[in-house]
């Protein structure tokens, strides 16, 4: 009785965690949007990449004897391409682009993550996710050529591709390179690298002018919620239910993402953009089929 009881709680627990980390997740654009223009893109991603690192330091502290020198040579270049510069091409894209923009291009990671492993790891790619990625980089090509309010965001869709297909790398490397790792230990020490590499740009692009209350709250949340307490959550969910299971929170950060900029920003939410979402998140939903 009492598995039975566990089971049926996992069963509810589960669709409520992976909404929530959605839901972060989403809002983590809509944050970036507001504090990106008072912080400029180096010094906003140092906030959020030391906050963030902040929450999870207890883990690696805990853990600190499986991390020798030797292993930092791996875990300095994936805090590189896994953080610093895709928090920096999503900030650089929510400078320039509305806030779904950037959590559309987010979920191409998956897509990109089967590719990289594919060219350069031999992995075997299949003609389905071949197709789906066709038809998702389709959807990448819809978004860029769009224009808002009669601008063109090509430059902030490249940006937010460009950041995915890092992650893509990230997790290939994550993958090979950080196994056995405790998973909140290993993330709070790729953030600690980041944090190093990215600060000589953040010292050297200091904000100029005063920050307001907003931009301030905003950047915050961003490194607490939206990084430090979303990557334990994350790690959770994999421990649990497995990272495939775990991955279809990618499914409803671009919802999420695009609903919270209309709802606080009054972005709108175009044709070009829904037809963009359809192709992108249908091609990763084949893309992770049995």
């Amino acid at each position: 009785m009492n598995a039975i009881s566990q089971a049926t709680e996992r069963d509810w627990r589960t669709p409520l965690e992976l909404t929530l980390l959605g839901a972060i997740w989403g809002c983590s654009f809509l944050f970036m949007r507001v504090a990106v223009p008072s912080f400029g893109p180096f010094a906003l991603v140092e906030v959020r990449l030391v906050l963030g690192a902040l929450v999870l330091l207890p883990f690696l502290w805990r853990a600190r004897a499986q991390f020798p020198p030797r292993r930092w040579l791996w875990l300095a270049p994936i805090g590189l391409v896994n953080s610093a510069l895709p928090f920096v091409l999503f900030a650089y894209a929510a400078e320039r682009a509305p806030a779904a923009i950037g959590a559309i291009c987010n979920a191409m990671t998956v897509l990109f993550a089967a590719l990289i492993a594919f060219l350069f790891f031999g992995e075997k790619i299949g003609m389905r996710r071949a197709g789906a990625l066709l038809v998702g980089f389709a959807g990448v090509v819809v978004l860029a050529t769009a224009k808002i309010s009669g601008l063109s965001i090509g430059t902030a869709v490249l940006a937010g591709a460009a950041a995915s297909l890092l992650y893509g790398l990230g997790v290939n490397l994550v993958k090979r390179h950080m196994n056995g790792l405790p998973s909140a230990a290993a993330a709070a020490a790729t953030l600690s690298c980041a944090s190093l590499w990215l600060l000589p740009m953040a010292l050297t692009h200091l904000p100029q002018g005063p920050i307001p209350g907003k931009a301030w709250g905003a950047a915050i949340a961003l490194g607490v919620v939206c990084t430090g307490f979303a990557f334990l959550m994350f790690y959770r969910l994999i421990g649990r239910i497995g990272p495939s299971r775990a991955s279809t929170v990618t499914y409803l950060v671009p919802l999420f993402g695009a609903a919270f900029a209309w709802l606080f920003l009054g972005e709108a939410v175009t044709v070009q953009m829904l037809i963009a979402g359809a192709l992108i998140l249908g091609s990763v939903a084949v893309s992770q089929k049995g």
